[in-house]
């Protein structure tokens, strides 16, 4: 790590060891910047660094609600902020109860960089509560949605912060949040992405993370004369990273055989058809067990307790959380003969899992850049809401992928090592960081 970052990490770890998802993301970003730092005095003497770990704000309130039977239920909110150098705040709402201010530190930090990559007006922003929206009915969700926009909607706007979905937040709560913030603001406008396509919504948006992602996988195998056709994947999760994933993998050729969940996971040796694809949906609506899947579906079997790591692959991509693939998964998915690992979670593998494929010549691209899509799909429908229009799917497609041929040309470009191959999570820290950087050195202090 370059001395200057070595001496504000150093300070940050003193200042907020606990908060241990936001320190690794601030490392791994820091150990890829030395030659940038070296060559640009600029950023040190505007002190950038210290300035891009503290959140422009973070926010943290209660969220009273009541319960089915009358009682009040008490959560915690959150909203950090974290830099507007490039564009309103942008980033989603997480409703799960691993929900921290340490992760909403992690994922706002890492949304900054991702929103920057996308080249489009966009700052870093995340929040979410500790709410579990799983087992609540339509009511619960409804009155606690209610009560978290009731305070949200002071910091929030369309061209101040535009939240989004994430897990635990999709239609029917970002429908909820929307009908509120209407309703205290008197006002019909963008404000939140991921809205239905009949007041507001872009077409795309829920498939974006996962189409986006095989996207920028594409691009990584046709640098070896290569495709998606015809290769083994195994995913993660079962939510709309996964489902996209999934569906646009498919179309292209490939064979997906694993989904999981928190109890196990599924392996469809034949790969998923349309119909499996559709049922995803299905499951994650009705908060259905994942062993239910491979009831439906013969030739698909559950395995408790255990990971999707361990199936041989071509392609692995995890799209759950971050921290799930650790150095033992890594080492299974090396001696198994993967040749991609790409994150369509954010930061889904842990350093030693990322330093195993690297070192082993895996191909690897961190979630900052492989699931750029999803923010940038939200953009789009921030657009086509300031312009009073609808774009086609195909149209919304279109851009999306330019997007992400984009995005990896850039992590090639601040990526490549000597020997021709691509250091992709040093392309995507550096061109993030130096949009962010070069931003906040134009505009001062």
């Amino acid at each position: 790590m370059n001395a200057y970052a070595q001496r504000v990490f150093d300070e940050l770890k003193t200042k907020v060891p606990w908060e241990k998802e936001f320190l690794q993301s601030v490392e791994e970003v820091f150990n890829t910047l030395g030659a940038v730092l070296d060559e640009n005095p600029q950023y040190e003497a505007n002190r950038v660094l210290e300035r891009m770990v503290i959140p422009d704000r973070a926010i943290s309130f209660q969220v009273p609600w009541l319960d089915r039977n009358n009682k009040i239920q008490i959560n915690t909110g959150y909203r950090v902020q974290f830099n507007d150098a490039l564009g309103p705040y942008k980033g989603g709402l997480r409703f799960h109860p691993s929900v921290t201010l340490s992760v909403m530190k992690f994922l706002a930090f890492e949304q900054t960089f991702k929103d920057s990559l996308t080249t489009l007006p966009m700052g870093g922003a995340k929040g979410g509560s500790d709410f579990d929206p799983k087992g609540k009915t339509d009511f619960e969700v409804m009155n606690f949605c209610k009560s978290f926009i009731r305070e949200l909607h002071h910091h929030i706007g369309p061209d101040v912060d535009v939240p989004a979905g994430d897990i635990g937040v999709g239609g029917r709560e970002i429908g909820y949040l929307f009908g509120e913030y209407k309703r205290l603001t008197h006002r019909y406008c963008g404000v939140l992405t991921g809205k239905g396509i009949g007041w507001g919504g872009s077409l795309i948006r829920p498939e974006a993370t996962g189409y986006g992602a095989i996207y920028f996988v594409q691009e990584m195998l046709a640098r070896r004369n290569d495709s998606v056709a015809g290769k083994t994947v195994v995913i993660s999760g079962y939510g709309n990273v996964a489902w996209g994933v999934a569906k646009k993998a498919s179309e292209l050729g490939a064979r997906v055989v694993t989904i999981s969940g928190s109890k196990g996971y599924v392996h469809c040796e034949g790969g998923l058809t349309g119909e499996m694809i559709a049922f995803m949906l299905e499951l994650r609506e009705k908060g259905l067990d994942l062993s239910v899947f491979a009831d439906k579906f013969p030739g698909c079997k559950f395995y408790a307790g255990r990971k999707p790591w361990e199936v041989k692959a071509d392609i692995a991509m995890p799209c759950a959380t971050q921290n799930e693939v650790n150095g033992e998964d890594a080492a299974k998915l090396v001696a198994n003969k993967v040749i991609l690992v790409a994150e369509g979670s954010n930061m889904g593998c842990l350093p030693e899992a990322a330093a195993c494929f690297q070192k082993n010549g895996v191909l690897f691209a961190p979630g900052k850049a492989v699931n750029a899509g999803g923010v940038a799909t939200s953009c789009l429908e921030m657009s086509q809401n300031a312009g009073h229009t609808n774009w086609t799917s195909a149209e919304v497609d279109h851009r999306l992928h330019d997007i992400m041929v984009h995005i990896h040309a850039a992590c090639v470009e601040c990526g490549s090592r000597k020997d021709g191959t691509v250091d992709y999570i040093a392309g995507a820290n550096i061109a993030g960081f130096k949009r962010v950087a070069d931003a906040m050195v134009a505009q001062g202090i």
